[in-house]
This record gives C-alpha cells, sequence and structure tokens, in this order.
C-alpha cells in the first residue's frame, strides 16, 4: 500500500511566542471512508446511481442473496448465515449511500462462521458481482456502477462481523495520534 505525505502544522503559542511543529499522519481509513457532505446534488446523484443500479443488476444480486438466505433458513443451523444474507440483500438493492463497516467486536464465531460462508455460498456471490462488475464497466455510464460491485466483493465472502451502515452517519473510528 502506498504511504501518504505526513502533514507538518505549525502552532505557535499567542503568549510565548514559541513555536511548535507536529506532525500528523493521515490514515487511508480516515481519507478514503470519510463522510461527504450531504447537499441536495449529493442526495439527488445517490437516487438517481441507485435507481440505476437497481434497475440494471441490483435485483438480479438481491435475488442470489435472498435465495441463499433461504437456503439458509431451510437448513436451521445456518439462519445466522440466513440473517446476514438477507442483510446483504438490502444492501444490494440500495449501495450507494452505504458503506461497510468491520464491527471490532466480533469474536472468533464470527471467524468460523464466514469460513463456513465462504465456502459454501460467498465465492459463488462474489464471483456474481465481479461478473456484474466487469460488465458494468464495459460502458461509460456503468463504470461506477461496476466500481460498486467490486466493493460489494468483501462483504459477499465475509458478512458476519460486517456491519452496513449509512455514509452521512459514518464517522472513522480510531486511535488518536495527539
Amino acid at each position: 500500500m502506498a504511504r501518504m505525505t505526513p502533514v507538518i502544522l505549525e502552532l505557535r503559542c499567542e503568549r510565548s511566542g514559541r513555536v511548535e511543529l507536529v506532525d500528523i499522519e493521515p490514515r487511508w481509513e480516515q481519507v478514503l471512508l470519510a463522510p461527504v457532505a450531504s447537499t441536495a446534488d449529493n442526495v439527488g446523484m445517490k437516487i438517481v446511481l441507485n435507481v440505476i443500479w437497481l434497475l440494471l443488476c441490483g435485483l438480479w444480486m438481491a435475488l442470489g442473496y435472498v435465495i441463499a438466505g433461504i437456503i439458509c433458513f431451510i437448513l436451521i443451523i445456518t439462519i445466522p448465515f440466513g440473517i446476514a444474507s438477507f442483510r446483504i440483500a438490502n444492501y444490494a438493492l440500495w449501495p450507494f449511500g452505504r458503506t461497510v463497516v468491520r464491527k471490532p467486536t466480533a469474536g472468533a464465531m464470527s471467524v468460523i462462521g464466514n469460513i463456513i460462508w465462504l465456502v459454501f455460498a460467498g465465492v459463488w456471490l462474489a464471483i456474481g458481482h465481479i461478473v456484474t462488475g466487469i460488465a458494468l464497466c464495459l460502458t461509460i455510464i456503468g463504470i461506477p456502477l461496476g466500481i460498486a460491485s467490486f466493493k460489494m466483493v468483501p462483504v459477499s465472502l465475509l458478512p458476519l462481523g460486517a456491519e452496513i451502515v449509512s455514509t452521512d452517519e459514518y464517522m472513522p473510528t480510531g486511535p488518536s495520534r495527539m
């Protein structure tokens, strides 16, 4: 991963006039996942992209997740996988304006569940996202939709321990550098 250039701030004390240089290293997740201020244009663009997504591939991708969820509910022991599948189906219907965040409290059972999901359903759903993303990227208008499809691959592979949140409400958290 490429390293970002640190930002150096000059702080001057008003009373003593002393100058102190502070080195602040930005983090990728803070830059890439920082919420964008919601404006009328931004909300309108999300709606337009979501409607186009829904018509071109959202229904089909959500249908795949719903089928996987129904199979998981029929097998009873895999009901947690079914719940995760239905959450992702909702995300696959209307993805713009939402993002996936990993829960730091997800434990060992989440890891074991993700391995089982990966083998039985995750690979097939991820292949669906990759094929759909490639097909969408063949046109200029479909490129943002293709990128959104590629962004869904990680959650389709490892759904347990992930939470889908609105980008307007999401603020990345991490250890403070100061």
